[in-house]
């Protein structure tokens, strides 16, 4: 799999959508592997320390921050090496690791990553941080560990080239942290490489997202050419004024967009071409909803590959939760996402944002992957099937809380206009062929909803039960808006 991130904003639909075509302006290479930093820290056994005494500041190393406004850093704490005998003392064997208290620079997102993305971490990884508005510690709170499902196919270029992490979890606003890694024998995790022994290469990655970009009150946009879509490693469109948010449109807007565009003699959308002739100037197309862009959530364009990767067309729509917690503000989520946009590219090692397209618990959509939003752009989001298909990560964790209300008409909103593109129905099955994942071999072909959730093509626990539940109701919904 491939992800490459294009900021695209020009709602331009490759299918055929005639909107603004406005892609990023000069994307940046991507960055050299993450540098390891800092030196090894004393094992602690996971036993917590007193709230009132953290240790002294950590030796970890930031990385640089890339030019421009949007800063950011990613401090790399490594965890100590495993012990070379088993003469160790307790909490110091081959199944332990930990990191004792430590003030630390500040930083809102953390998640541990390893070396080999091919080894599972089959333990538990709990951690808590310090506030540095209450200046209080938090519990200790888990990440899920069983994140390799959420990424680049392993016979792509990207994924051969990626690490193993955990979720990213979002604390906060923090200047302290306290980390326990500790091995099981239940292996759920029904992939190989499984192993009693942690992964190598162990090490917290602290996220500092940076500010958030001014706001800014997006022109409307007036229909223009929009751009096919093009292949592989496409060179990227030429500098172009972004906005930051692409307004919503009425279903008949949404259709002027696509007659504007089949007039000026660009290709049709799928769409359109399959329909009959009477179809053919009613497509069944959702009303587009208003999508925060990248330059909106405030995107450094320097992290991701400056190549944009595309699929065939999107005929599936996974629906995931990011599992990066619940213990965030609407008025955040563009912090949420720069965090997961930075821990995707700078810890992960991937091109670009893995998701396609983000939603956050107030129902506003964002763009994630670069390469344009009404484009097959490929993502990097459901090992297996990241071809033909595109990515909605509500932001949050749902496999016990409830999915608020808004998100999941926010996923109907958005799966009625993009699967409605290419002409897939929201109520229908798909056949796709997979790519290899731990349900599906490689080359099989598997019968999917079009609005899957992602344990439809990969045993995990995501889009979490609870989401998982509302997708019957999302689907109807999408349907619905598409005219269906």
């Amino acid at each position: 799999m491939r992800g490459f991130l294009a900021s695209s904003i020009g709602v331009a639909c490759a299918a055929a959508l005639a909107l603004p075509a406005a892609l990023p302006s000069g994307a940046l290479a991507a960055p050299p592997a993450h540098p390891r930093a800092g030196a090894a820290d004393t094992s602690t056994g996971g036993v917590p320390i007193a709230d009132a005494t953290p240790a002294p500041p950590s030796s970890g190393r930031a990385l640089p921050a890339a030019d421009g406004e949007l800063p950011g850093t990613t401090q790399s704490l490594p965890l100590p090496d495993a012990p070379s005998d088993r003469s160790a003392a307790p909490g110091e064997d081959a199944r332990e690791r930990a990191l004792t208290s430590r003030e630390v620079e500040p930083f809102s997102l953390l998640g541990v990553v390893w070396d080999d993305p091919d080894a599972h971490l089959e333990g538990r990884v709990q951690v808590r941080t310090r506030s540095t508005v209450t200046g209080t510690w938090s519990d200790w709170q888990e990440l899920e560990t069983h994140h390799d499902d959420h990424g680049a196919d392993r016979s792509t270029p990207e994924g051969a080239a990626g690490r193993g992490a955990t979720a990213p979890l979002w604390v906060g606003r923090s200047d302290a942290v306290e980390l326990r890694v500790t091995s099981r024998d239940d292996h759920r995790h029904q992939g190989g490489g499984t192993s009693d022994t942690l992964p190598a290469g162990l090490r917290l990655d602290l996220v500092d997202p940076g500010d958030a970009p001014p706001a800014e009150e997006a022109p409307r946009p007036e229909p223009t050419r929009a751009g096919a879509a093009g292949a592989e490693n496409a060179a990227p469109p030429g500098p172009r004024a972004e906005p930051a948010v692409l307004p919503e449109l009425t279903r008949e807007e949404t259709l002027a967009e696509l007659e504007a565009a089949r007039t000026a003699g660009e290709p049709a959308p799928a769409a359109q071409a399959a329909a009959g002739p009477e179809q053919r100037a009613q497509p069944y197309v959702g009303p587009r909803p208003k999508i925060v862009t990248r330059k909106g959530w405030g995107a450094d364009e320097s992290l991701r590959d400056k190549s944009f990767a595309y699929t065939g067309t999107v005929k599936a729509a996974f629906v995931h939760h990011s599992a990066t917690g619940n213990n965030y503000t609407c008025a955040e989520a563009p912090s949420v996402i720069r965090g997961i946009y930075r821990y995707h590219t700078k810890s992960s090692g991937w091109r670009d944002l893995g998701y396609n397209f983000m939603v956050d618990k107030c129902g506003t959509v964002y763009e994630g992957r670069a390469g344009g939003v009404d484009k097959a752009v490929l993502g990097a989001h459901t090992l297996g099937f990241n071809s033909n298909s595109t990515g909605i990560a509500v932001l949050g964790s749902f496999s016990s809380a409830k999915p608020p209300k808004a998100a999941v008409d926010a996923v109907a909103k958005l799966t009625a206009w993009k699967l409605g593109l290419s002409g897939a129905n929201p109520k229908g099955k798909v056949t796709l062929t997979s790519g290899g994942s731990n349900l599906y071999a490689k080359g099989r072909k598997v019968s999917l909803h079009v609005i899957s959730g992602h344990r439809d093509g990969y045993s995990t626990e995501c889009p979490g039960t609870r989401l998982y539940g509302q997708l019957g109701a999302a689907r109807s919904a999408s349907a619905k808006l598409q005219g269906r």
